[in-house]
């Protein structure tokens, strides 16, 4: 009996215990005032954010986005990355959900509480000038095909010739813009990589992105074909990729046979592929990262072990730079450089030594705004990552432009250091619309004057390169126009396009060497 007393009164203090501590714990929530419970949530939405977030991509500061655009642009968009439902401006959830709702709640309280209320532009710096260069325009425009939409500008070393991809059209200029249609290909040209046959005739592998706005559907191709002759012949070298922007070349194998390199951009799915020549001179084609977003290409020797590597940009989600080191084995080991955040709108880089050290730096742009927060960021521009060695990297420029798209790099002045020309596809239109091309002048290292170009009224700029076109000896410009806009092209709703429509490319012609 005294046993079983016993066993009865543990069972009760227990209970008491029990009973005390959950009063104490509702005293306590009773307690903290809606403030304090506010704050925790602010907290605990923090936490939750760095959670679901880096899963993905580089975790993005409140920061970065005004509150408006958070709330109404991003926020509902990555709802739905994390399988919530939306309906008449409410969240629910499904079987497919990978968030509830109260912690989806606190992470919107979170990057409601703390992203400013608008974003603050730095100061414009830029003189209004030609600087260093000419117009040459076309001799005679096409309307007859409607609206210029310019995806490709090269320029071609073998023939001395500019080759732009107008439509499904490939064209070639001279270096007064005498256009000439070369052939019509599949699809929208993204890019050119030109060569001489074995029996030394012009040829060039063409890269066709399939259907030119963000999709899954694999209709990219790369076509090879023969240049200078009236009907040039056309040889598939790979088909079934996805949105594919940009090829690159080498022999990646050493058996001395030429390879592809391409960037399948894609849209939620995508990649990057290593499309090998067999000995009989067939193609195959093997996934080297299968993620979406691959932009940009260098190649190279980059751990100098006699083999060629590759470096590759990726613009969606998880943006960044990434090196694929060859292992001699058919295939590659993978190792990032940069990242950046989701809301940059990467989309391009170049590698390219700017101070004069013997080690190549990389030179970034982010400006894609044709996104979910489609506003003037004061991180859109051109960035300089310089080179420490070791794959290591670290910024020591930035400029901002406004839709910043492109920059590459020269020395167009001759003095013996680089300079840059940089072009924005989603400039100020209203107040600014100069942004659209920018000479930026080295004056030391990391030390530019920024000149921008009136240019804007004659076209809307996507695509450039940089080349010694009239071979005169000093580096030139070549712009061409995707002049077709609409609501999801144009982040100024109350601005109306005031640009030439139809003129595909112009060239500023560098007069350096005439001074």
């Amino acid at each position: 009996m005294r046993k079983r007393y016993k066993l009865s009164i543990n069972k009760t203090a227990i209970l008491i215990a029990a009973v005390i501590t959950a009063a104490i714990f509702v005293l306590n929530g009773c307690s903290e005032s809606p403030t304090q419970k506010a704050g925790r949530e602010v907290t605990e939405g923090g936490d939750l954010s760095k959670k679901y977030c880096v899963s993905c991509h580089q975790y993005p500061e409140p920061a970065l986005l005004d509150k408006r655009t958070w709330e109404r642009g991003v926020l509902p968009a990555m709802a739905g990355k994390l399988g919530l439902q939306q309906e008449m401006g409410a969240y629910y959830m499904d079987a497919h959900s990978q968030i509830n709702l109260e912690d989806w709640r606190k992470i919107n309280a979170f990057y409601h509480t703390l992203a400013p209320q608008k974003l603050t532009l730095p100061k414009r710096t830029a003189v209004h000038d030609w600087g260093i260069f000419e117009l040459v325009r076309p001799a005679v425009v096409d309307t007859t095909h409607g609206p210029a939409m310019t995806s490709m500008v090269k320029f071609n070393p073998y023939d001395h010739l500019i080759y732009t991809g107008l439509g499904n059209d490939v064209y070639s200029w001279d270096s007064k813009l005498k256009g000439t249609l070369v052939r019509s290909l599949p699809s929208p040209v993204t890019a050119a990589n030109f060569f001489k046959t074995n029996d030394g005739k012009n040829a060039a592998v063409f890269t066709c992105i399939g259907v030119l706005p963000p999709n899954d559907l694999l209709k990219g191709s790369m076509q090879q074909v023969m240049l200078g002759s009236k009907d040039p012949a056309m040889r598939l070298v790979t088909d079934s990729l996805p949105r594919p922007v940009q090829t690159a070349t080498g022999d990646f194998n050493k058996d001395g046979l030429t390879d592809y390199i391409v960037c399948g951009y894609g849209n939620n799915v995508g990649g990057i592929y290593l499309v090998q020549q067999q000995p009989d001179h067939t193609f195959k084609r093997k996934v080297i990262r299968a993620l979406p977003g691959a932009i940009q290409l260098e190649t190279g020797d980059f751990n100098n072990d006699g083999w060629p590597d590759v470096l590759c940009l990726f613009a969606q989600a998880d943006e960044g730079v990434w090196l694929f080191l060859n292992d001699r084995k058919g295939g590659f080991t993978t190792k990032n450089l940069l990242r950046f955040p989701p809301v940059n709108g990467t989309n391009s880089f170049q590698l390219v030594d700017m101070n004069n050290d013997g080690k190549k730096d990389i030179v970034y742009t982010c400006g894609d705004n044709n996104d979910y927060s489609s506003i003037f960021k004061p991180y859109h521009g051109v960035y300089i990552f310089t080179n420490r060695g070791d794959f290591t990297f670290r910024q020591t420029f930035f400029y901002h432009i406004n839709g910043a798209s492109k920059a590459m790099a020269a020395d167009f002045d001759g003095d013996g250091d680089m300079d840059l020309a940089v072009i924005a596809f989603f400039p100020d239109f209203v107040d600014h619309p100069e942004e659209g091309f920018t000479y930026m002048e080295q004056l030391s290292p990391n030390k530019f004057k920024p000149h921008e170009l009136p240019i804007s009224q004659y076209g809307r700029w996507l695509t450039m390169d940089v080349a010694d076109v009239d071979g005169d000896g000093d580096q030139d410009v070549v712009l061409g126009n995707f002049s077709i806009y609409g609501d999801r092209l144009i982040n100024q709703k109350e601005f109306k396009p005031n640009w030439d429509l139809y003129e595909p490319v112009i060239l500023l012609r560098n007069k350096t060497k005439h001074h």
